[in-house]
């Protein structure tokens, strides 16, 4: 059925609960991203049609009068209600468009997105995720630039645009061929920071967290690299063929570690842990699958 004038304008309603949590028509203007006048417009045309004043302006700022407090309290779940049919439209909507666009910094988009995204079909079984690769500076292009619907990340900042999530921990380790000096007699971490090693390309999620640990160590910048390649599975092919040492994920390296291939070289005072995030533009929360892939991934924590 209609409904009547008074209650069919929830802009208005919504209002005036905003003013009743600010305590100002101007604040609850800006909030709803209008002008203190238009506010205070919308707000007499509701006092008109329910047929008596909603708000008491006094000096230490706006209040609800009793019949006010009143409309307040049976509007609130309506309110409630009406944003929860918006957010299930919005879902509805991007379910039916049938993908979600995913960037993801390679350590991720190897090692931990494809259980993520088994998890995420059970889920949503209509999805057809679509995933780049890239470095982590790469990644956070992708998701300002709009191309991607989420993000993941390995470096140790996120830009201010931004908004983030930790969704997994990792650790970097240094590893060397099993033949390797070090591999027997342990360097200083001094020796380990002047020796260049295989290293990934600059913008890298891991390049940058090794660097970032050796500053806050006080143990300034790693040596000129030996050697930059842009795929971890190079990067370990070349410390297998004896270039030199590199340091790496230790998801990357597990099965290497644990077959021999490579040796793990501890590295004297420093702790490389890391945080891996789920990055989305700042003010807008993900949605629709988007949504889902970061619960996913978040309740899936290493």
């Amino acid at each position: 059925m209609p409904l009547p004038p008074h209650v069919a304008d929830l802009t208005s309603i919504d209002l005036l609960l905003s003013v009743a949590e600010l305590g100002s028509i101007g604040r609850a203007g800006r909030a709803h991203g209008m002008s203190q006048p238009a506010a205070s417009a919308r707000i007499r045309a509701l006092e008109r049609r329910v047929g008596a004043p909603l708000l008491r302006r006094g000096a230490r700022g706006t209040v609800l009068t009793e019949f006010g407090e009143l409309v307040a309290s049976w509007a609130a779940p309506v309110v409630r209600s009406a944003a929860e049919l918006a957010t299930a439209i919005a879902t509805l909507h991007a379910e039916r468009i049938g993908h979600v666009q995913i960037a993801a910094s390679q350590t991720v988009a190897e090692y931990l997105l494809p259980r993520w995204l088994v998890t995420l079909h059970t889920h949503l079984p209509h999805i057809v995720p679509s995933l780049s690769s890239g470095n982590s500076t790469v990644v956070a292009e992708k998701v300002l630039a709009g191309s991607a619907d989420i993000g993941f990340i390995e470096s140790p900042s996120v830009p201010a645009a931004l908004a983030h999530r930790t969704v997994a921990h990792d650790e970097l380790v240094l590893v060397v061929p099993p033949g390797h000096s070090w591999a027997t007699t342990p360097p200083s971490a001094a020796e380990i920071v002047t020796t260049a090693l295989v290293t990934r390309e600059a913008g890298s999620g891991t390049r940058s967290a090794y660097e970032t640990a050796l500053a806050t160590a006080g143990l300034g910048q790693p040596a000129t690299p030996l050697l930059e390649v842009s795929s971890t599975t190079a990067i370990k092919s070349a410390v297998g063929a004896g270039i030199g040492g590199a340091v790496l994920s230790s998801l990357a390296v597990a099965p290497e570690l644990a077959a021999g291939t490579l040796i793990r070289v501890p590295i004297p005072g420093l702790t490389l842990r890391r945080e891996l995030r789920a990055i989305w533009p700042a003010g807008r929360d993900p949605t629709g699958p988007a949504a889902e892939l970061l619960g996913v991934a978040a309740n899936r924590q290493t």
